[in-house]
């Protein structure tokens, strides 16, 4: 099986393009080729699929083989697959997700992708299509009382959940590896959830780390990234343009709530070409 490895400020996927390729069980396909001892080593598997509703479906997995309903950054580096290896000429697609068609602008400089622009869609704030156990219309600087201790937590889904935290320290001294599983799990969110930790810089500026379920730790999520613009103008905490700090590097967010949809902006790269001996 071909396969390309690639990512979007460091949260790297495996793609097969499945308009050649077959995948039996993707699910255990998965888990296999994300261990980074024994596979390939990634944040997942992505699926490039045909489809009758978009250009194209991206169909995701996570490294612990359950199955996604969306990934920014992913879907990013989809684009930059069909466009580079000559699956399409466009320069505006659209992509299937489980989280609900995509619409992507691309950037191409020398023939390559550079950028991508995606319409991400509407962030969905109601709790029960988060989900999230809630009362009321909105979760908006909510306490939570996770291992003991009190947080208070901004819930989005951007086509999958999000729980946002916010925190005064470094965001780079949290011990997520702790904190991050016991806020995933947790009962109030019967899905599981990915939860950011966030500090607010600016006016324009936040700096994030992500837990992501069934992954663990990655250095950038997409979906996240967007969900934190989202939650930090619920807060009143920035204007509507975000750049969102990640430990891969920086995601430039809008949420234009005249047309009530958001839009992230960011790279993609190919890292490596490659054959899966099953």
């Amino acid at each position: 099986m071909r396969f390309t490895k690639m990512q979007g400020l460091g949260n790297d996927y495996v793609y097969v393009n499945c308009l050649k390729e077959k995948t039996d069980d993707p699910s255990a396909l998965a888990v296999k080729i994300s261990d980074r001892h024994f596979g390939v080593g990634s944040d997942g598997l992505i699926l490039i699929n045909p489809s009758d509703k978009a250009d194209f479906e991206m169909e995701m997995y996570n490294a612990d083989g359950s199955r996604g309903e969306m990934c920014g950054n992913g879907i990013r580096c989809v684009a930059k697959y069909v466009y580079d290896y000559g699956l399409t000429d466009k320069t505006h697609i659209s992509v299937e997700t489980l989280g609900g068609i995509k619409y992507l602008d691309l950037t191409v400089e020398n023939g390559k992708v550079k950028l991508v622009k995606v319409d991400m869609g509407k962030p969905e704030l109601e709790p029960a299509k988060i989900p999230v156990a809630a009362e009321g219309s909105r979760v908006v600087d909510e306490p939570i009382l996770v291992d003991g201790k009190e947080y208070r937590i901004t819930c989005v889904s951007m086509g999958n959940p999000h729980a946002v935290v916010y925190v005064d320290c470094d965001v780079k001294e949290l011990p997520l590896e702790k904190i991050g599983p016991k806020f995933e799990t947790h009962e109030r969110f019967p899905n599981r959830i990915n939860t950011e930790f966030v500090r607010v810089l600016d006016r324009n500026t936040a700096e994030m780390r992500v837990w992501e379920r069934g992954s663990g730790e990655t250095l950038a999520c997409g979906t996240g990234a967007c969900a934190v613009a989202v939650s930090c103008v619920l807060n009143g905490l920035t204007d509507d343009d975000v750049t969102v700090k990640l430990l891969g590097g920086d995601l430039q967010i809008r949420w234009d709530r005249e047309k009530d949809t958001v839009y992230m902006t960011g790279p993609a790269e190919v890292v490596f070409d490659g054959e899966w001996i099953c």
